[in-house]
């Protein structure tokens, strides 16, 4: 992602400058931080909040696709509102997947009455995704669960009770990521379904997200970027 992103980035005009990895973990200091004007974030969940942290610390706004962490949200919210700083956090940052998102929730719309049909999802990614579900998969399971009477949670390849949503995981070679969710009776189903042919639209979006927060502060998603 680092690669694509700086790619990108320059493409479109900008400077990456700083470069953060396993390798200078010590330059990620508040001192080195506030000479820029932005920090795009994709790591793991184990040290993506310390990241969150000091970068709100030092007042720079930070853009992040890490997944993994959301169980500490409130946390991460709290701290950058009481730093009055900026966080973009995207559990996925291309513009086809939030567009896939909002058909997400128009279909479950649609089948909300219709009990007939059961819903299930199918995720795959390149074996180097650490979690799984993917955060995406876990965010267009939410959507569905806030439209669909009776669905009250998701589980991950497990036989689903009547109230889940079942979501399989697979991870195959070098796959960007495609996410399928289907509906299925007796008689049909209907099937809606992503796939990205690279990381570059991911990349885009990132970049594109850090462009927003030079002139947007606050808790910032792809919503407020698309005006969705």
């Amino acid at each position: 992602m680092r690669k694509e992103i700086e790619k990108i980035a320059i493409s479109r005009g900008h400077e990456i400058s700083l470069k953060i990895d396993i390798n200078n973990p010590e330059d990620l200091t508040i001192i080195n931080l506030q000479k820029y004007d932005v920090a795009i974030e994709f790591t793991i969940p184990g040290s993506a909040i310390k990241n969150y942290n000091i970068c709100f610390e030092a007042g720079i706004p930070v853009v992040s696709g890490t997944t993994g962490w959301l169980d500490k949200k409130d946390e991460v919210y709290n701290k950058c509102n009481n730093n009055n700083g900026t966080f973009f956090y995207a559990s996925n940052f291309s513009v086809g997947v939030n567009l896939f998102f909002e058909l997400n929730k128009k279909l479950a719309d649609l089948m909300a009455p219709r009990t007939e049909y059961n819903v299930e999802m199918n995720e795959v990614h390149h074996t180097q995704k650490l979690d799984a579900p993917s955060g995406t998969a876990i965010s267009l399971a939410d959507d569905i669960i806030t439209k669909l009477p009776g669905k009250q949670s998701w589980v991950n390849d497990e036989e689903p009770a009547n109230y889940n949503i079942n979501i399989k995981s697979e991870r195959i070679g070098k796959v960007p990521g495609i996410h399928t969710i289907k509906y299925e009776s007796d008689v049909d189903f209907i099937e809606i379904t992503h796939s990205a042919k690279s990381r570059e639209g991911f990349a885009f979006g990132a970049v594109l997200a850090a462009e927003y927060c030079l002139d947007n502060k606050g808790i910032l998603s792809m919503k407020d970027l698309l005006k969705i």
